[in-house]
């Protein structure tokens, strides 16, 4: 889902209402969003508390972490640091924008199979960066994904499998995944089997011991 705010007629270039807030009207996923910011409200703020878009991260709060990254029209920017008005009639993609099962888009198929997501506060950031180097690069180094991803800190992996996620994920988006190591496309093949309920494993348990009396 890809979210435009667009500024509402002239309230924040012209001083705010009496609340000292700016109206901004948006797009949420093919759905219009009217929305009412205070003129010092950060994006990440606007995304989180206004529009429950709780996928970007708020971490360190000025800028150092890169918990909280999103893409401004294909760019990856700090939504702690850039003002919500600064979004005024441009693209915002936040990780919810990312396919889910069962066609996981590869970056997260990867990040799942490949263990690059721990306790995965920093994931969404990683994975913002990640989608912005492949969608203009997509045959990286790995000195190149290293340099995209140099703005996200993560204090539980120690990059190595994050960075080969992020390769593998380039070479799944390229078709070149390597059949031999048995990775094959994201999808509903790759969805793990769903967790059996307990009623059913009780189901389960008494059926095997009558067959077995």
């Amino acid at each position: 889902m890809t979210l435009h705010l667009v500024e509402r007629s002239g309230a924040a270039r012209s001083g705010g209402n009496a609340a000292g807030q700016a109206g901004q009207a948006g797009q949420v996923g093919g759905s219009r969003v009217a929305l009412a910011v205070p003129a010092r409200r950060t994006l990440l703020e606007a995304l989180r508390y206004d529009l429950d878009l709780v996928g970007t991260k708020q971490g360190c709060d000025k800028g150092d972490c890169g918990a909280c990254t999103v893409l401004l029209d294909g760019v990856p920017v700090l939504a702690c640091l850039t003002l919500a008005l600064e979004a005024d009639g441009r693209a915002v993609q936040t990780v919810e924008t990312l396919a889910g099962a069962p066609h996981l888009d590869p970056l997260l198929d990867c990040f799942d199979r490949l263990g690059g997501g721990q306790c995965g506060f920093c994931t969404p950031g990683m994975l913002m960066s990640a989608t912005a180097l492949l969608d203009r690069n997509q045959r990286p180094s790995r000195e190149e994904i290293k340099r995209a991803l140099s703005g996200n800190l993560c204090r539980c992996t120690g990059y190595t499998k994050i960075i080969e996620a992020v390769d593998l994920a380039a070479r799944i988006k390229r078709g070149e995944a390597d059949e031999e190591a048995g990775v094959d496309l994201p999808g509903a093949d790759c969805a793990p089997p769903p967790l059996p309920s307990n009623a059913s494993r009780a189901r389960k348990e008494r059926t095997e011991k009558e067959q077995a009396s």
